[in-house]
């Protein structure tokens, strides 16, 4: 039996702008993760999660290819997952197995709301590592980001994928979208799989970043769920009503988390937290030109608080609810923080920044 994790992320900058290739943002991966355990079986397979209420879904091959009856499937990013992965080991000329999978997520309370951690990044990676792994196939970070992105793509996303480098590096990471479209061209003039991910990607730059030492980030929850698909098909949406705003969002966006990862380099807190002001008040301007409502009054409310207890506060990713990020000097008094917040309603969330050891089959187990 096999056993592969994955941690869910947070935007720290950079949100919007991200979705445009080749614009930076800043993402960490955090403690909390979806795991996936997976066992061979002969000539039959299931998927079971708490999505399904416990409930094991079989599955079959059809012509050789991975068939659930989309009737009965809660789980698009694990079958797709498990299709855009066999058709890569197709490739590699490996007879394909059946095997059962079973999902646990530590990425939502105990009511099943989701904290907006990027689960569906993190059972994306957990499922291929899990998968490479049944085969005993070495991979490294940049091999699960790119099997992942072009399952995201398959499911047509309208995200960055920053979840799915967060989630395969770990750590802080400077992140950059590659160019879908490229992508998308290779795969439909028939690029394989596997000479796609040896290609560079255009545009594409994930970057693993080393915080300083006394930089210490909190995370409040909100308590109210958001959906980042419709969010980000507001805004794109209202692009072409904002004249010129938007390009001039971009740059000003590029300009801040360029400053905050060269922040992070030189170990200047008060910068990096300069850059999170000023990252806080571009996606404000952004939410009242087009009408999207990325701070809700919760997270105004959790950044104030933070923000009279000397943190540099802003939402993270696309807002609306979720939660929101506070970047404090390690010397600074959070608990007076912490209790505000909780008279408010806002839950500090306990995690800690999640870097795994750079080794193949780093976060796998294998049971008897």
């Amino acid at each position: 039996m096999i056993k592969a994790s994955a941690p869910g992320k947070l935007y720290i900058a950079g949100e919007y702008a991200v979705l445009e290739p080749g614009h930076p943002a800043l993402i960490v991966a955090l403690d909390q993760f979806i795991t996936v355990t997976l066992k061979e079986a002969d000539k039959q397979g299931s998927i079971c999660s708490s999505y399904s209420n416990g409930i094991s879904i079989p599955w079959t091959r059809k012509n050789g290819k991975f068939y659930i009856d989309e009737r009965e499937n809660p789980f698009s990013y694990i079958t797709k997952s498990v299709t855009i992965v066999e058709q890569y080991l197709q490739e590699l000329n490996y007879d394909l197995k059946y095997f059962d999978l079973t999902i646990e997520s530590e990425l939502d309370n105990k009511d099943g709301r989701k904290y907006g951690l990027g689960s569906s990044g993190a059972v994306t990676i957990a499922t291929i590592k899990a998968i490479l792994s049944l085969y005993k196939i070495t991979y490294d970070s940049e091999l699960l980001y790119k099997l992942a992105a072009i399952t995201h793509l398959s499911l047509n996303s309208n995200g960055s994928f920053g979840d799915l480098a967060a989630s395969s590096y770990g750590g802080w990471i400077a992140y950059a979208c590659f160019e879908r479209e490229w992508v998308i061209e290779q795969l439909a003039e028939g690029e394989k799989i596997n000479s796609l991910l040896l290609q560079e990607w255009p545009k594409l730059m994930i970057e693993p970043l080393k915080a300083p030492a006394d930089l210490r980030l909190l995370i409040g929850w909100t308590g109210s769920p958001a959906s980042t698909t419709s969010l980000v098909d507001q805004l794109n949406d209202e692009q072409n009503e904002m004249n010129g705003f938007y390009k001039q969002f971009l740059l000003d966006s590029n300009q801040c988390v360029t400053s905050i990862i060269n922040a992070f380099k030189n170990k200047d807190i008060e910068k990096i937290q300069k850059g999170i002001r000023i990252n806080r008040d571009l996606l404000k301007s952004l939410a009242q030109k087009s009408g999207v409502d990325i701070e809700t009054q919760a997270l105004t409310d959790l950044c104030t608080i933070a923000e009279s207890f000397n943190g540099a506060a802003k939402s993270s990713g696309a807002g609306g609810g979720d939660c929101g990020i506070v970047l404090f000097n390690q010397h600074d008094e959070i608990l007076p923080m912490v209790n505000n917040w909780r008279e408010q309603g806002i839950v500090n969330l306990p995690l800690q920044v999640y870097k795994e050891e750079k080794t193949d089959y780093s976060s796998i187990m294998w049971e008897d």
